[in-house]
């Protein structure tokens, strides 16, 4: 009744512990597929609330690129002033353990990847990450949409 979709995937148990799953994920004993277990999810929906009101409403799937794309969608609003379809329509990148490397899609500058690497890091240019939805709330409650152009069926809508 809260309006929430519950995850139904059989890809977050660890179809075979030790191995990576479609995301590069390493699985675990623990994740194992058995009877009255939870899958494991990154699965994040996200409200945040500014002066008490709903402000920014978002969420993506992804396996495990979603909590990163939640992230990096909220830091571009709240912290980088960016309008909503702005922050959903930047460059993105990801990191998750294993493999060893951060993700980035085009966009993301050469001299941030020069930086990176010269860090030690290794970077690997990736495709598209995620596909978010958001909706920002004005304070006088306009609703701004930000459809994430990675995806052909994207929309979110305002009023």
């Amino acid at each position: 009744g809260a309006g929430f979709l519950l995850n139904n995937e059989m890809d977050d148990f660890s179809a075979k512990p030790g191995e990576p799953n479609a995301y590069g994920l390493i699985g675990g004993e623990a994740n194992k597929v058995e009877p009255a277990k939870r899958m494991l999810s990154s699965m994040s929906p996200t409200i945040i609330r500014r002066d008490s009101r709903n402000y920014l409403v978002t969420g993506s799937p992804g396996g495990s690129r979603i909590i990163t794309t939640t992230l990096q969608v909220v830091l571009n609003v709240i912290d980088h002033n960016m309008n909503i379809q702005s922050a959903v329509s930047a460059p993105r990148i990801h990191h998750q353990w294993l493999p060893d490397e951060i993700r980035i899609e085009q966009g993301i500058s050469p001299d941030t990847v020069r930086l990176l690497e010269e860090k030690g890091h290794k970077v690997e240019p990736g495709s598209a990450m995620g596909a978010i939805q958001s909706i920002l709330i004005d304070s006088d409650g306009t609703l701004h949409g930000g459809a994430d152009p990675r995806r052909s069926t994207s929309s979110a809508m305002g009023y």
